[in-house]
């Protein structure tokens, strides 16, 4: 008797059903994807998922209370600060360990406020700028100021933009820029002079350390210098490279569409286009970036610190024809032009390998001081809190 077998025929439904289910799930996420697309084009969700400043965490935090978030006994004081706009702004000041361990301990509530003009005809100052999101008062930004005020022994001024925190107003370009700007000014009434400022932004922060370091530099006042950690070149080339949870470029698939990745990008409302301004800072300036950052890949700061580079550089000459057309002269006058640009360039250029952290790289242009640093650890939230980040800052701007 002859046994026909079924499992060929059996398989094949479960097969069936198994692919079935998939191009289901592709589907859903094809559609999930497609409607945060359309959604990101609508110019008020933009606003929100750039700025994320309602999502103010630590929640319910006491801005008078700063000791509840790490901070020591009287070692900072709450402070408003007014806009040219009139918004009110919240803000840390934080003072330095120098000058803080000089007080009785425990120092009386009011005595950071009451130093805060000696403090600041001391010590150093750093003016610091956040990220999207979150208060003053997030754990990670209060390491950053301990760090500081610590191991650079300077005061700390750390604001809030406008719809930050408790800070009045709603973001925007230009409202952070103003914000800057009051801050700036808020230390300058108390009598500091601009060479004891550092001013010092991260991820959002460095396009508002930039700009004011410009707006700045057009007044003809500079700073001790500007630190760049974990920036973006502009929130056009950020889109182009940003990983969704470190993994998935989100413009992947508008790139298969002939055109409509530059379409879309049409729809952008918010540049902050450091890439375009940073030529225009004149004061002395780091660039940092851990190379195990998945939310801003440090070719953002290659990109920055190449344009500064590109100022001093031989300039690339090409016939005006498309490659294709060229005569033989015109490829090896090329050559000859792309071969003197790297020896100009190397001759700029010295870098410096420091085992088991990163690499230096500082640009010697004769002018201001411009040094790129790439750390091999530190990810996007934490590079300012590595100690070894914190030594070049100390070296770089010549702090005590």
């Amino acid at each position: 008797m002859t046994h026909h077998t079924t499992d060929g025929a059996a398989s094949r439904p479960e097969n069936h059903g198994l692919f079935s289910r998939a191009r289901q799930f592709f589907a859903i996420l094809g559609g999930i994807y497609v409607l945060v697309v359309v959604l990101l084009a609508i110019p008020l969700i933009q606003s929100h998922v750039l700025y994320m400043n309602a999502l103010k965490l630590p929640w319910g935090a006491q801005f008078d209370a700063p000791e509840k978030y790490g901070l020591a006994p009287g070692k900072t004081t709450n402070v408003k600060i007014t806009t040219a706009d009139n918004v009110t702004l919240g803000a840390w000041f934080v003072l330095s360990d120098t000058l803080y361990h000089e007080l009785p301990f425990p120092p009386q509530s009011s005595a950071t406020k009451s130093h805060i003009p000696v403090a600041l005809r001391t010590h150093p100052t750093i003016l610091f700028f956040h990220g999207n999101g979150a208060t003053r008062a997030l754990s990670t930004r209060v390491r950053y100021y301990s760090a500081f005020s610590s191991r650079l022994k300077a005061n700390v001024l750390a604001i809030d933009y406008r719809g930050y925190g408790d800070s009045e107003g709603a973001p925007s370009e230009v409202g952070l820029a103003t914000d800057a700007r009051a801050a700036w000014d808020w230390l300058m009434s108390y009598g500091t002079k601009a060479e004891d400022i550092l001013i010092i932004g991260h991820s959002l922060g460095t396009a508002v350390a930039s700009s004011l370091t410009v707006n700045l530099s057009d007044s003809g006042v500079q700073p001790k210098g500007t630190v760049l950690m974990s920036p973006f070149s502009s929130i056009y080339n950020l889109v182009d490279t940003y990983l969704l949870f470190g993994l998935f470029p989100v413009m992947l698939p508008l790139t298969l569409i002939p055109r409509a990745a530059q379409f879309y990008k049409s729809f952008l409302v918010h540049e902050f286009d450091t890439l375009s301004a940073i030529t225009r800072m004149q004061a002395p300036l780091l660039i940092v970036h851990a190379e195990n950052d998945w939310d801003i890949q440090h070719a953002h700061s290659d990109a920055l610190f190449d344009a500064l580079l590109e100022l001093y550089l031989p300039p690339l000459n090409s016939p005006p024809l498309s490659p294709g057309t060229w005569s033989k002269g015109d490829w090896k006058a090329h050559g000859e032009q792309l071969k003197r640009r790297k020896e100009v360039r190397d001759s700029l250029l010295t870098e410096t390998n420091i085992p088991n952290f990163g690499s230096l790289n500082e640009l010697n242009s004769g002018e201001v001081r411009i040094v790129l640093l790439k750390t091999l650890e530190g990810s996007h939230n934490h590079v300012g809190t590595l100690e070894g980040v914190q030594d070049v800052i100390r070296n770089v701007f010549s702090l005590p």
